[in-house]
């Protein structure tokens, strides 16, 4: 199905609803707008982060610590 077609569904859906429902399908759509905003953020983060070698300097560094190291295991 088209992404119109979806939409235009989902509107005559809507319309057959009472308010309080369509109250709570605003809410959820809000959440789930809100949590795509939030992955593109983090990766394009994550993507600026990699590109600007701010941490560069953490690959020639000595490990500090080994699995030797490691008293208890679970």
């Amino acid at each position: 199905m088209l992404r119109q077609e979806l939409i235009k569904k989902t509107v005559n859906y809507l319309e057959a609803l009472p308010d309080d429902k369509i109250v709570e399908i605003k809410d959820f759509v809000e959440f789930l707008y809100q949590k795509h905003e939030e992955g593109i953020l983090r990766e394009g983060i994550k993507e600026l982060s990699s590109r600007s070698g701010s941490f560069k300097f953490l690959e020639d560094e000595e490990d500090l610590y080994t699995l030797d190291d490691i008293k208890e295991t679970y």
